[in-house]
């Protein structure tokens, strides 16, 4: 059995042969937890989920290694934080907790490691001293920075050129750089931020070395696989390359994979534009298959238009699958259906096949191969539908700490925060209500 993947880095179909077919390597960037997610956080994590699910049937479930990290340090997470005046390490708890329960209301498999960033700085600054030490790195003004253009395959992933870069604006211009192009390997700490110390001052790291790092410690220095969002093709997996590749001397991975964006009314759905759906939200209306059949029902390379059309028309398809869903003996699965599926992870023909495997189910019911060959391929992608509305576990401590701030606020007159404070409890689902007796809350 072979599964042939659409490889970003050479723009074409390959198939994949890992270094080592007992330990395949796979690594996807995960969220960086500032606020909850949003549906379209969640479909790079749902479609190398089912690649998770595809490689251990190919390989053995003992023989695929996927990291999805967790970003927790990082300007987002730094201005949120202000924001609310709580700590970094409150925002990502709080957030943490319900991006995990997002995780199993979805079926999402535990990745082997689920790594956070803070907890490799020593290996970033390993590597940054390596790349200093090579050349490829220098210090300015408390900085480190990757210099660019000593890397001869810088541009190979996103097929920029440096001058592309330059003339795009596609980069930071610092007074602190020598070129325009290079990117922060470590930067100082303004004052309350967090911070480590480092050859070159108390400081954190950039983002772009914090997944090197973690590759490198938990899979090694050349991986079969690495994926993420389109939008990280430039600059974040492009500085990967240079930084991995230099530092090791050693190609940093054979595959490259990207998932489409989710548009809403033709816009990229995004927290800065206002127009994102909160997974916390639609967990609340719908069952998680019928969110997770809607993203499946566009390839995953492909931009998909996320409304409430879709919505429905998903919800009809699992109603009318739910009276075929049964514990089965058999452990086989459809060819046509696996075989969609080892076609550059083609979830809408597969999803197609298990249409007409519900169709030949109407007209032979006790066919125990078909009933066997639907509710294993329902399995395979993770989408038993459940007969109930996800009930989610709120972080009470986190809720309590944050009206008690909130009515701190409230006394020093700062109503600007706690307004804040309300609105952001009622973005997770949480709605406060004041009475005379102080302030209680429920869920929306």
């Amino acid at each position: 059995m072979n599964i042939n993947l659409f490889n970003t880095l050479t723009k074409k179909k390959e198939k994949l042969i890992p270094i080592n077919s007992s330990a395949v390597k796979m690594y996807a960037c995960g969220p960086t937890l500032y606020s909850n997610p949003h549906i379209g956080n969640f479909r790079p994590i749902i479609v190398f989920d089912i690649l998770f699910r595809v490689l251990r049937l190919i390989f053995g479930e003992d023989s695929v290694r996927y990291v999805r990290n967790i970003t927790d340090i990082d300007d987002k997470i730094i201005d949120k934080a202000n924001e609310l005046k709580i700590s970094t390490d409150e925002l990502v708890n709080s957030t943490q907790k319900i991006y995990q329960q997002n995780l199993s209301s979805l079926s999402i498999l535990s990745p082997t490691h689920e790594p956070k960033a803070t907890d490799y700085i020593s290996k970033m600054i390993e590597m940054i001293t390596s790349l200093i030490e090579k050349k490829y790195a220098y210090v300015s003004e408390g900085h480190v920075l990757f210099e660019a253009k000593k890397f001869k395959g810088y541009g190979s992933l996103s097929k920029f050129s440096l001058k592309d870069i330059i003339s795009g604006a596609r980069v930071e211009v610092a007074d602190y750089k020598k070129n325009p192009e290079d990117f922060v390997l470590w930067k100082p700490s303004k004052t309350n931020e967090p911070h480590w110390d480092s050859p070159w001052g108390n400081g954190r790291p950039g983002w772009h070395i914090e997944c090197s790092a973690m590759i490198s410690e938990l899979l090694g220095e050349t991986i079969d696989i690495h994926a993420g969002g389109i939008d990280l093709i430039f600059p974040h997996h492009e500085n990967e390359i240079a930084q991995s590749t230099c530092c090791h001397d050693k190609k940093m991975s054979n595959f490259w994979l990207h998932n489409g964006f989710i548009n809403f009314k033709g816009e990229k759905m995004s927290k800065s534009l206002g127009n994102t759906s909160i997974v916390n939200d639609l967990l609340s209306k719908h069952d998680p298959a019928v969110l997770k059949y809607s993203l499946l029902t566009t390839h995953y390379r492909q931009p998909l238009d996320f409304s409430n059309d879709l919505i429905s028309y998903s919800e009809n398809i699992i109603n009318k699958w739910r009276e075929h869903i049964k514990e089965v003996n058999s452990k086989e699965l459809d060819s046509e259906f696996v075989n969609a599926l080892l076609d550059d992870l083609n979830t809408p023909k597969a999803l197609m096949r298990l249409q007409q495997i519900i169709a030949n189910i109407k007209k032979d019911k006790n066919n125990d191969d078909l009933l066997a060959h639907f509710n294993n391929g329902l399995s395979l992608l993770g989408l038993n539908p459940s007969f109930n509305k996800t009930d989610l576990n709120l972080d009470k401590e986190f809720i309590e700490n944050m009206i008690s701030r909130r009515q701190e606020a409230k006394k020093n007159k700062d109503f600007e925060l706690a307004d804040k404070i309300r609105d952001e409890l009622f973005k997770q689902g949480i709605v406060l209500e004041d009475t005379i007796n102080g302030t209680t809350w429920k869920k929306n």
